[in-house]
């Protein structure tokens, strides 16, 4: 499953991406020309949802592994999916 996102840096840069391999605790985050490094703080916010404020915990080419700042309820992911897949 693959999302599009936009994403902000605190420091205030911007891009477009999917997140992919989303749970409570974080997600998988591809973005377009943006690259992180491991401890970069940053908000994800998909399509007709509120943003989610997270840190980057790993990053393997143009993959950044993101942590949420706080878990995600378990419906919302639920409902993230569903959406998904009917798109």
């Amino acid at each position: 499953m693959t999302l599009a996102v936009q994403c902000r840096t605190l420091s205030g840069m911007r891009d477009t991406g999917e997140i992919s391999d989303i749970t409570a605790e974080g997600c998988c985050l591809r973005t377009r020309s943006l690259f992180f490094r491991p401890g970069t703080r940053l908000i994800v916010k998909p399509q007709g949802m509120e943003g989610m404020s997270g840190v980057v915990r790993w990053v393997r080419g143009d993959q950044s592994g993101i942590e949420f700042d706080r878990a995600l309820y378990g419906p919302i992911v639920d409902f993230i999916a569903q959406q998904n897949r009917a798109v």
